[in-house]
């Protein structure tokens, strides 16, 4: 019996679109953070800075799930 351990190209799409969004979120989160600690005396501040923290947290987030995501596509085995 032979066994087909071939890449999953639909899930390895997948952990390329969310490391797509990790992307964008990890220029974006910092750039909105910078504008936010120039501008701490306007009164957007605080929502502004908790934005560019959660965005932060999304990028770091994404990141690892881009990369299982991925190195499931390659190494899981099909049922």
């Amino acid at each position: 019996m032979e066994e087909d351990n071939r890449t999953d190209k639909d899930i390895l799409v997948k952990g390329l679109k969310r490391l797509g969004l990790c992307l964008l979120c990890m220029f974006s989160g910092p750039t909105l953070l910078h504008l936010a600690l120039d501008n701490n005396d306007k009164p957007l501040y605080i929502p502004l800075l908790i934005v560019a923290f959660i965005i932060c947290i999304a990028a770091i987030i994404l990141l690892f799930l881009g990369i299982h995501t991925i190195v499931d596509s390659i190494f899981k085995k099909k049922n």
